[in-house]
């Protein structure tokens, strides 16, 4: 089977396009996980008000967006492969792939939290999930490495920057949303000691 070049060029295309959906999909899921496992704090009229609206848009954020784009961009790999098969005789290309097949795991489990979310199963807390949610932001950095440099993937001073600047992130993220809990637990604090 003979493509031309230009099949080429729209499947490397389509396939970025997949990329960046899916990974916009999945950086707000886990943050949707987040807020509604916070909701469970809430007075119950309100607790359950906001409940149903997360659970409303966790399903439509992984049916309308988070999926259509998984399955595009991996069906658009499939395409590039076929265009390049030589691709999967390099380093850098099983590196890839297995990194993506991490991603698709990582996809999966966040369908089953979902599910332990909607039935009030789910046994994560506010704090895990966030640690949870930065796992495909390093899994993307890694695969745009690779992708970038392929075979002289760098182990120097500024790969070790990168690195450290996205554990930087991952810290910082953490770390303030600590904070922002201590700040809204302060309140409280001040006025049962006022009564």
């Amino acid at each position: 089977m003979t493509l031309s070049p230009e099949a080429y060029l729209w499947f490397k295309t389509l396939h970025i396009v997949g990329v960046v959906v899916w990974f916009a999909g999945l950086f707000y899921l886990v943050r949707l996980f987040i807020y509604h496992v916070e909701a469970a704090e809430l007075d119950p009229p309100i607790k359950e008000a906001f409940e149903e609206q997360y659970m409303l848009m966790e399903r439509r954020l992984v049916n309308i967006i988070t999926t259509p784009g998984m399955v595009l961009a991996v069906s658009m790999a499939v395409g590039l492969l076929i265009t390049q098969p030589s691709w999967l005789y390099q380093s850098w290309m099983q590196a890839k792939l297995v990194f993506v097949a991490g991603l698709l795991v990582y996809h999966a489990f966040c369908y089953r939290l979902m599910g332990q979310l909607a039935r009030g199963e789910c046994r994560w807390s506010g704090r895990q999930l966030r640690a949870l949610n930065e796992l495909p932001t390093l899994i993307l950095v890694i695969v745009v490495m690779l992708v970038v440099f392929k075979n002289q993937f760098p182990t120097g001073a500024a790969t070790w920057l990168m690195v450290g600047l996205v554990l930087f992130m991952a810290a910082s993220i953490q770390f303030y949303a600590r904070w922002r809990r201590l700040q809204q637990q302060s309140p409280e604090k001040n006025s049962s000691s006022d009564e």
